[in-house]
């Protein structure tokens, strides 16, 4: 009998594969039933939403995304017949997230007062807002980064705009209180650039972030206008808060507030809920876990503060 059709009985040499997944199929009861109230729910599909965000990046920028010989007076019937679709399948996909949080055993997962259509609609409703604010952080790199030689290359080329325009998404989704897949998105940008942002991450308009590589963006920081970060720089929390029964605490700032006009150069690793003055730079490879205040230089030999300068160090 050949290898396959072995196989197709439940063995594998001397492997007993029926045996395992009958053990298999005993740690997901278990462990669904550690879960879950009653049935077991579906769950959203990455797959399905990955392709929702592809469509979505096509409906924004359709002349980069969308068909190659999509003539101008075909652009808003485009956009029409790919946003109807891919807001169809949000709303399924939102509508199993909150089914699959319903079912959760313990504190409740919903966010959201919101239905899914009502999620989606509004939604929907804020891609105009997604579009302005991507095209700020346009030009805030073509500003900022002498090799950019257009703004259809950004487009096109640059990791930091592709992750952006995704935590953008994200950021929407999250707001509305479907966190799972704003999470899908934001782990798919992740794997795709390297950039790590979480979709609760506040970020302001005409942000910029340089070559990306190594970025973390931490869950409740809060980043103001006209920012800059470079490649590695680590926005996160200090230190973990637990509750009596050692259980982690949730929902709580614990990651850096960073206001207007901060530029945070490669390496740099800023912790906790400290806060980066308007205007201050923040050089590479700094370990930085207090508040500095506005107008600020601080570097791994000194700290400079142009407009407190007395002589105190970090």
């Amino acid at each position: 009998m050949s290898a396959v059709r072995e196989t197709q009985r439940g063995h594998a040499g001397d492997i007993d594969l029926v045996g395992v997944a009958a053990e298999l199929r005993a740690l997901r009861a278990a462990s669904q039933s550690r879960r879950y109230r009653g049935s077991t729910p579906p769950l959203p599909s990455r797959e399905i939403v990955i392709e929702i965000v592809s469509a979505l990046v096509s409906a924004l920028y359709p002349r980069h995304f969308g068909p190659p010989d999509l003539a101008p007076d075909g652009v808003d019937p485009f956009v029409v017949r790919t946003l109807e679709p891919a807001l169809e399948a949000l709303k399924r996909q939102i509508e199993l997230e909150l089914a699959l949080a319903r079912e959760w055993k313990g504190e409740s997962r919903i966010d959201t007062p919101l239905r899914a259509g009502d999620a989606a609609r509004d939604f929907a409703a804020k891609l105009p807002r997604v579009r302005a604010l991507l095209d700020s952080d346009l030009r805030a790199a073509f500003e900022g980064d002498p090799s950019a030689k257009s703004i259809d290359e950004i487009i096109f080329c640059f990791p930091g705009f592709a992750a952006i325009a995704r935590h953008r998404l994200a950021h929407l989704l999250y707001d509305l209180g479907v966190g799972m897949i704003a999470r899908i998105i934001a782990e798919h940008a992740h794997s795709a650039t390297g950039i790590d942002i979480h979709p609760g991450a506040s970020i302001g308009e005409r942000f910029f972030i340089d070559h990306g590589t190594g970025v973390v963006i931490g869950e409740t920081a809060i980043i103001g206008r006209n920012v800059r970060l470079y490649q590695a720089v680590t926005l996160g929390a200090k230190r973990f808060e637990a509750g009596a029964d050692g259980a982690l605490a949730k929902n709580y700032p614990r990651h850096p507030i960073v206001e207007d006009d901060v530029v945070i150069y490669a390496g740099a690793t800023v912790l906790g809920r400290v806060t980066i003055g308007k205007g201050s730079s923040i050089g590479g490879n700094v370990w930085l876990t207090r508040d500095v205040p506005p107008g600020s230089i601080i570097t791994q030999a000194k700290a400079r503060y142009d407009a407190f300068d007395d002589g105190a160090g970090i």
